[in-house]
Order: structure tokens, then C-alpha cells, then sequence
């Protein structure tokens, strides 16, 4: 099979590509408006860029009417966001924070979802996440127009909160127990859980 991209509608492309790019981890990013309403919501497309600065992106892309999502909104109103990480336990939570609510209206308190503080950004934290890193904005760059198109978000890695319990004897996280996971085409996901090893050369 072979597919022409520059002839798919943007719709198809987009199942292509999260179906075919695999695993990808999970972005659960808090933001807050500048009235002090905070957002929680959930990106796969999201990734480490660099460790000189720290820094992170996720993908949040538009809706199907062509319009931003509420957490590229309350990034342009207030540039600071958290990305929490997202283990199987919370997995139910993190899922049902992908729905489609009014803006204002906080993910944290209609799901359910145990919020703390967090210390150099105003977004609240996901309280039970393994890992929540707090950023600042860096830069958005806008991808496209119209339904799907993106605005990539990289943030500067200001301070991270890595649960106790999840570090291994060597004051590392653990992968098995951090738990994490991954999205997968469809409703599939996936976890850490199932790992190899393999040397890496010199």
C-alpha cells in the first residue's frame, strides 16, 4: 500500500498517522484562564525536545469547526501549563477529560480529578500523577488553518514532581512502577509494563 498524503482529506491523514505512529505518550496538560477557570485535557502528540534549556512540546489541534482548543486559548491568555503524566490508574479519568465541555467549565472538578498546587505556575497540578512537569510557554508554532491544524506548544521546564513511590533503588523513576500509558490507534492504548533491553553501542 502506498499513500499520497497530498491527496488525503486532513481527516484521513490524521487516522493514518495515529494509527501508524506508535506508541505515543500521553500529555495531560492544566492550564488555567485568565479568570482563573482551569482546564485539564489530553494530547499524544507530545514529546521531549531537548534537555539545554528543558523543554517539551504537545500538538493540540483544532476541532472539526476549525476552532482552538481551550487549552490553546488559556496558553495565549496565561503562558504557563502543566504536562502530567499519565499512569493506568488514572487512565479512566484521563479519558474522560478528552470530552467536550463548555469553556470555564473545569475538567478537575466535573471529573473528579484531585488537584494540588503547583509552585513556580498558576495551573493547579494533577495531584496522583507520577510526574507533572510545570512549564513556561517558549514558543507556539501554527501549523496549517482550519479543521485538525496545529499549534505545537514548547515549554520550558521549570520544576517537576516526581512521586516517591515510583523511584526505583537508584533514586531513578521506575518504569514498571511509574506505570505509564501510551496511546495506540482507535480506542487502544498501552502500558510501560511490557518492556526489553538492548545494549546501545558506543
Amino acid at each position: 500500500m502506498r499513500l499520497d498524503f497530498s491527496q488525503l482529506a486532513p481527516r484521513d491523514a490524521y487516522q493514518w498517522m495515529i494509527s501508524t505512529i506508535l506508541p505515543r505518550p500521553i500529555a495531560w496538560v492544566s492550564t488555567i484562564s485568565a479568570e482563573g477557570k482551569t482546564n485539564l485535557a489530553p494530547f499524544s502528540f507530545f514529546q521531549g525536545v531537548c534537555a539545554n534549556p528543558p523543554t517539551l512540546m504537545f500538538v493540540p489541534v483544532n476541532n472539526r469547526q476549525g476552532q482552538k482548543k481551550d487549552t490553546v486559548r488559556n496558553i495565549e491568555a496565561v503562558p504557563e501549563f502543566v504536562v502530567n503524566l499519565v499512569p493506568h490508574a488514572l487512565a479512566e479519568q484521563m479519558n474522560a477529560c478528552s470530552a467536550l465541555l463548555p469553556y470555564g467549565e473545569s475538567e478537575f472538578e466535573k471529573f473528579g480529578v484531585v488537584s494540588a498546587p503547583s509552585e513556580r505556575v498558576r495551573p493547579p497540578r494533577v495531584a496522583a500523577a507520577p510526574v507533572a512537569f510545570e512549564c513556561r510557554l517558549l514558543q507556539v508554532v501554527n501549523i496549517g488553518d482550519g479543521p485538525l491544524a496545529a499549534h505545537v506548544i514548547f515549554g520550558s521546564i521549570l520544576v517537576a514532581h516526581v512521586r516517591d513511590d515510583v523511584l526505583g533503588p537508584n533514586g531513578k523513576p521506575d518504569v514498571a512502577k511509574l506505570d505509564l500509558i501510551g496511546r495506540l490507534g482507535g480506542e487502544a492504548y498501552t502500558t510501560t509494563r511490557d518492556t526489553f533491553s538492548i545494549e546501545r553501542p558506543d
